[in-house]
């Protein structure tokens, strides 16, 4: 490493997901020094987790080492690690293993993780799907509480999914099929409705960020293949074997409901490592920034992606919001150091909003275009969701996977699955309904 590179101003991006990753690739012509800080050594995409998580896609379809964004890209570095504290007046980051990093120019990126929102047992009891580790977690719990059943003759499997946005609606779908379509073949003992599916939200409708029309729509289709949709409920506790829950509607009326494994998908927040990085924080943890995306009162501090909230209200939490306020920073970074000027105001460009409901039926809101549903809605959001994936070899897999699964409907069966968890092996024994939840792991 020569004297010249390390002289050049250093731009630490903490967090390597869409957000860090654009910001991280904006700056390659730039005359700085990029260290990409990131707890795992991959990056994930997030939309697809649940494809993961109910075994059509493998873990590796959907991560994507992180090393590998160097390609091209000689002034990036890579640092594995968690940032434990920062030191705004000094410049300088702490990790986890005691390194001190000092920076020029901060990028925040963190992204969020599932926010149980204080609900007694949530997150004791139920299994988000955020994060790779936590996908694999649901696949193992589905498919061992699957082989259970077949020794628990007539004990129902219900599956509570917790949240109507895209991950609750597109897990819920994707269930559906699965009991639908491999069931009647994999597990001949069962009577297919002895998997019984329950998507639940507090709003009186499902996805909540889409049109009445597309609303409505995707709540009758996930009707029809068979999943409970429960709306203008809230969940207020959750135990080992159910759910609490409590109409919104006015009422106030409680229910309890019996559930073999509560997957969550109600919402996020940021981290709470955050709030021991000495940034101002405002509602769900975010930090506040200015329309540069810089942090109030830090200059050279900046916040993009999930993390950010751009006049106190966060972006919509996707890919191209994530994405787009990437590359604007590294712009806003590249002017101050090259000296070219301020590249004005970050815009939203929103280009859209898709959701998938099953096989060939989906719903696609974009700018331009009257509302799609249905299987044209379905090619463009397999087209999207693919080629937004990192990586020519991540694409190739995952087009082969869901290829196998949609294009041989009805002919391949072939689920991915892992290891028996210990999970698995009580559920064998104990009540399907009250088997104890399987050991989680937890990220820092």
């Amino acid at each position: 490493m020569n004297a010249d590179f390390e002289s050049q101003p250093h731009v630490v991006i903490v967090g390597g997901g869409f957000a860090g990753i654009a910001a991280a690739r904006g700056l390659r012509k730039s005359n700085v020094r990029v260290t990409l800080i990131d707890r795992n050594p991959y990056s994930t995409f997030q939309p697809l987790l649940y494809q993961v998580a109910t075994s059509t896609l493998n873990p590796g379809d959907v991560t994507y080492f992180l090393r590998a964004v160097r390609r091209g890209q000689d002034n990036l570095r890579v640092e594995l690690g968690s940032v434990e504290s920062m030191d705004h007046t000094e410049q300088t980051i702490t990790l986890d293993d005691g390194r001190s990093l000092r920076y020029d120019y901060l990028v925040i990126g963190t992204g969020v993780s599932a926010n149980f929102f204080g609900i007694p047992g949530a997150e004791e009891h139920s299994l988000p799907l955020y994060t790779r580790q936590e996908a694999i977690d649901v696949r193992d719990r589905l498919n061992g509480l699957l082989d259970a059943a077949t020794k628990r003759a007539g004990e129902k499997v219900r599956i509570m999914i917790v949240g109507g946005g895209p991950t609750g609606v597109e897990t819920a779908g994707a269930i559906a099929e699965m009991k639908q379509k491999d069931l009647p073949v994999l597990y001949p003992e069962l009577d297919p409705d002895t998997l019984e599916i329950m998507l639940v939200d507090m709003a009186d409708k499902v996805l909540g960020a889409f049109s009445e029309s597309s609303s409505t729509y995707t709540a009758d289709e996930l009707r029809k293949r068979g999943v409970n949709v429960h709306l203008s409920q809230s969940v207020k506790e959750v135990k080992a074997d159910g759910v609490l829950l409590k109409a919104t509607d006015g009422s106030e009326a409680e229910e309890w409901m019996p559930a073999a494994a509560v997957l969550w998908a109600s919402g996020v927040s940021v981290p709470s490592s955050v709030s021991k990085w000495n940034v101002p924080q405002v509602r769900g943890g975010r930090i506040p920034v200015s329309d540069r995306l810089r942090v109030n009162d830090l200059p050279n501090v900046f916040a993009v992606g999930d993390v950010a909230a751009i006049n106190d209200g966060p972006l919509p939490q996707l890919a191209q919001p994530a994405k787009q306020t990437g590359t604007h920073v590294a712009k806003v970074i590249d002017g101050l150091v090259e000296g070219g000027g301020d590249p004005g105001p970050f815009k939203y460009k929103d280009l859209g909003i898709l959701a998938t409901i099953g096989r060939a039926d989906a719903v696609a809101e974009v700018a331009g275009i009257p509302n799609l549903k249905g299987f044209t809605a379905w090619m463009i959001w397999n087209s999207v969701h693919i080629a937004t994936l990192m990586g020519g070899r991540n694409r190739l897999s995952s087009m082969v996977n869901l290829g196998t699964k949609y294009l041989l409907w009805g002919r391949s069966h072939n689920l991915i699955v892992g290891d028996i968890s210990d999970f698995s092996k009580n559920a064998r024994t104990g009540p399907l309904s009250a088997a104890k939840s399987m050991k989680r792991h937890h990220h820092k």
